[in-house]
């Protein structure tokens, strides 16, 4: 007999983190007040709405003294898949009062942020350059990408010791990756010591970009990066700095962003030799390189290679400079990071090429990074050769390994079955935008984008353009791609089937 899925805990719970998202508020708030702008309140009005809702629900439904009930797996898919959802509807609040968009484009833009994939309304005719935006509504789409990029109820957990031994489930729902590595036993102390490990190494990056930009600018620079979401409080993303010195330092935090956080904390614990052992990390770090030499050639002046080049791009001068633009697109799309520094869509065909391949990577699994995730195509590509072992020796057994571990057969069913998914959503949605007036290649563009929480896409929504002449249907459309890529599909699509509300 199964057990009915409790929704007073499931709501109990939102309200908590509708608590949290309250306080997360009034931060933009005191950023616009800090600079004298007039729409601050926006902010603070929708702070003390949310907290006035959130209080309700989380005290009026139990609040402390029913947070030490046990969650199941349903209810943490439940609070999940729920959770961004009406954490985007709450946030898209203050764009709508300041009258800066229209509620659909407020909540693309939301749960672009959230999502950390980086898909913007602004920028371009419409919706005016980015730039023109007040300060406070620059950060806090900037805090969205960072407080998503780890997982808001990975924070939660963190922070308010309200989910008992159950927040486990919500744990394993939330963490990107075929399974959740667990850092420590409990689950509240694997969060803080993930979060300690994010907020460090977004205060280097910060302290490492100073010397070539504004405070204001480094903190939303360095809160994109570490969340790989892309939300650039300059029109021209990162490259309206022109500056060699902050691509390198935003490259490299773009990489360390992509990698396994459980890797930064070995390497914190000395344990430098099972990290570089890490046969995930190894192909993340080779098809950064293979992409950035195939690019690095095909841009580059001094290569044949360029004679595919449109009449608008004659190649790089010299290769430091095409070796520099090509590793910051590489990674920014391999870690799903989303910002730019050139327009690649004018690059030659063979750099056009590797640049769509990588939109299929993601980064590692435990990372920010979006999409399929490294360790599945490791996996993917491990099983296939045992398939043709298998043929060769029938009787032969052939476990799969991953770091000299044998992986389960369940876990390479689901990631079979994830890549399935995948596909199937990308071509769902391709379909769709498709019957809405995009052209293929657009249509094929925004979705791969957003389902892979890239951002920047092809054709009409190009690193250059912007998604505001999309109609209001293929927005939310798109925002429903953005959370299932978030949080590995499984978690939202089980929220459609029937036997999950059943009781």
């Amino acid at each position: 007999m199964s057990v009915p899925l409790d929704l007073k805990a499931v709501a109990r719970t939102l309200g908590g983190l509708l608590l949290f998202l309250g306080v997360a508020l009034v931060v933009p708030a005191l950023v616009g007040v800090l600079y004298g702008e007039a729409l601050w309140w926006t902010f603070a009005v929708t702070a003390g709405g949310t907290l006035l809702f959130g209080g309700v629900a989380w005290f009026g439904l139990g609040g402390p003294s029913g947070a030490g009930e046990d969650l199941g797996i349903r209810e943490g898919f439940a609070i999940v898949g729920l959770s961004w959802f009406v954490l985007a509807l709450v946030g898209a609040v203050p764009f709508v009062l300041g009258g800066l968009l229209s509620y659909t484009d407020a909540f693309f833009e939301t749960i672009s942020g959230f999502t950390t994939t980086g898909a913007t309304i602004m920028g371009g005719a419409g919706n005016g350059p980015i730039d023109s935006l007040p300060n406070a509504f620059l950060f806090w789409r900037s805090l969205a990408h960072w407080l998503g990029g780890m997982g808001i109820i990975v924070l939660t957990l963190a922070i308010l010791p309200i989910l008992g031994v159950g927040g486990m489930q919500l744990f394993k729902a939330e963490v990107p990756g075929p399974s959740a590595d667990k850092l420590t036993p409990r689950v509240r102390e694997t969060a803080k010591r993930l979060w300690l490990i994010y907020v460090g190494i977004t205060a280097i990056e910060v302290v490492l970009l100073l010397p070539a930009m504004s405070l204001f600018d480094a903190v939303n620079h360095a809160f994109a990066t570490m969340a790989t979401g892309g939300f650039s409080p300059e029109n021209s993303s990162v490259g309206q700095y022109n500056s060699a010195y902050i691509d390198g330092v935003v490259t490299v935090f773009m990489f360390l962003a992509g990698m396994n956080f459980a890797l930064h904390y070995r390497m914190l614990r000395g344990k430098a030799i099972t990290v570089f052992r890490d046969e995930e990390l190894h192909a993340y770090t080779g098809i950064i390189a293979v992409a950035t030499v195939l690019i690095t050639l095909a841009t580059w002046r001094g290569t044949a290679l360029t004679l595919g080049a449109v009449d608008s791009f004659e190649g790089y001068a010299s290769v430091w400079t095409a070796f520099r633009y090509a590793v910051f697109q590489a990674i920014s799309i391999v870690t799903t990071t989303g910002f730019g520094t050139a327009d690649y869509e004018l690059w030659p065909p063979l750099a056009l090429v590797t640049i769509f391949l990588l939109f299929f990577c993601g980064g590692m699994a435990g990372s920010t990074g979006g999409g399929v995730k490294v360790v599945r195509h490791v996996l993917l590509v491990k099983n296939s050769f045992k398939e043709i072992k298998q043929l060769v020796h029938p009787r032969a057994i052939l476990p799969t390994r991953l770091n000299d571990e044998v992986v389960p057969d369940d876990i390479l069913r689901n990631v079979l079955s994830f890549i399935v998914l995948y596909l199937g959503l990308t071509g769902l949605g391709t379909a769709i935008l498709a019957v809405l007036g995009q052209d293929l290649v657009s249509a094929l563009g925004a979705t791969l984008a957003c389902v892979g929480n890239i951002g920047p896409a092809f054709g009409d929504f190009g690193p250059t353009d912007n998604y505001a002449a999309l109609p209001a249907v293929g927005k939310w459309v798109l925002s429903l791609l953005m959370i299932a890529g978030r949080l590995e599909i499984f978690t939202v699509l089980i929220l459609f089937a029937p036997a999950f509300w059943r009781t």
